[in-house]
């Protein structure tokens, strides 16, 4: 996954994995706390890329934006303790103490408003990392957020992300970015799946996962950074043919797998009477899919020709071609989930 995938690396990436398995199998609120902190100390080492001047920047941001919201999520957890007496999580009903708490999870994660350090951080990353961090690390925050959430704000910070992220995501210029607010739209839709059902989420955050993870390693292997880079590399049409579909399964578009997730989520809100954010949401989505199509067919047709799909990519595409076919075969696990 790394280029430069060392012992150390191994060391940290294994710390981390491990840190957010013990913080989520936690009732106690210190010692999640605990695992929110080696998660920090732990992924921090991996941001480091040599060959990203925005690599420092990106790691001090993540650092003071995930250490000020570890705080406030102690004090809260502080707070809980002297007027309950007890760490359990399930025993306290202050509606202050949690929206503190909400705030800070809502932080870690990169919904907006809170979002402002994303992209930054982002920026500096290379692409597993990139992953990594609009994946693995929104875990830990949202299976906390579950333990304790107020409603109305959790549906608010959920319509204001997919929103942010749709628009912004229209303006972007780099893949790591449209990319970026892409994770914030789809924090939004995690973030209404987790306060219906925590099922969904699961299924929800697995799906995000390897259509993201097809994606990322694709432009990583390619070495694409920017909409420029894509359109004057000159691929063969069956690549093409990869990015379209991994592209528009991530924007929800039936049949792909993608589209699997989000029709689970709006079924869980018609039933919850939640008909205006659903109708927020499927607007965004749309403005999500229109900037992904207006990507595959400015890339289509800017370079459309044959040429020979060499044998030096084929190696490594062929994990891209089973993903690709999973990711358009998706729609037929819906039997399974269906209940």
């Amino acid at each position: 996954m790394y280029n430069n995938f060392n012992s150390t690396k191994i060391l940290f990436l294994s710390l981390m994995m491990i840190s957010t398995i013990f913080s989520i199998s936690s009732m106690s609120m210190i010692n999640i706390w605990m695992g929110m902190e080696v998660n920090l100390i732990s992924f921090i080492p991996i941001m480091i890329n040599k060959n990203n001047n925005f690599s420092s920047e990106s790691m001090m941001s993540y650092f003071l934006i995930q250490s000020i919201s570890s705080a406030n999520f102690l004090f809260s957890s502080l707070l809980v303790i002297s007027l309950t007496k007890w760490f359990n999580l399930m025993l306290f009903k202050t509606l202050i103490i949690i929206f503190m708490m909400n705030i800070s999870l809502m932080m870690k994660l990169g919904a907006a408003p809170f979002h402002f350090w994303f992209p930054k951080t982002m920026k500096g990353l290379n692409w597993m990392n990139c992953f990594i961090l609009s994946t693995w690390q929104k875990i830990l925050p949202m299976i906390t957020l579950s333990y304790c959430f107020m409603k109305n704000l959790l549906m608010l910070i959920a319509v204001i992300s997919v929103i942010i992220g749709s628009i912004m995501g229209l303006m972007q210029t780099s893949l790591q970015m449209i990319m970026t607010y892409s994770s914030i739209s789809h924090i939004g839709w995690m973030l209404m799946s987790l306060m219906l059902k925590l099922n969904v989420w699961s299924i929800y955050l697995i799906i995000y996962s390897f259509i993201n993870y097809i994606l990322m390693y694709f432009f990583k292997i390619m070495n694409m950074y920017t909409l420029n880079q894509m359109y004057s590399n000159k691929n063969s049409n069956l690549i093409k043919y990869f990015i379209m579909i991994n592209l528009l399964s991530l924007s929800g578009l039936p049949p792909l797998l993608g589209f699997l997730p989000k029709w689970m989520v709006i079924n869980l809100m018609i039933n919850n009477n939640l008909i205006l954010i659903t109708f927020i949401l499927i607007m965004m989505s749309l403005i999500n899919m229109y900037f992904y199509l207006r990507i595959t067919y400015t890339y289509f047709m800017l370079n459309f020709f044959e040429n020979k799909f060499y044998s030096t990519q084929f190696n490594q595409m062929n994990l891209i071609l089973i993903f690709t076919f999973m990711s358009i075969t998706g729609l037929m696990l819906i039997p399974l989930m269906i209940n």
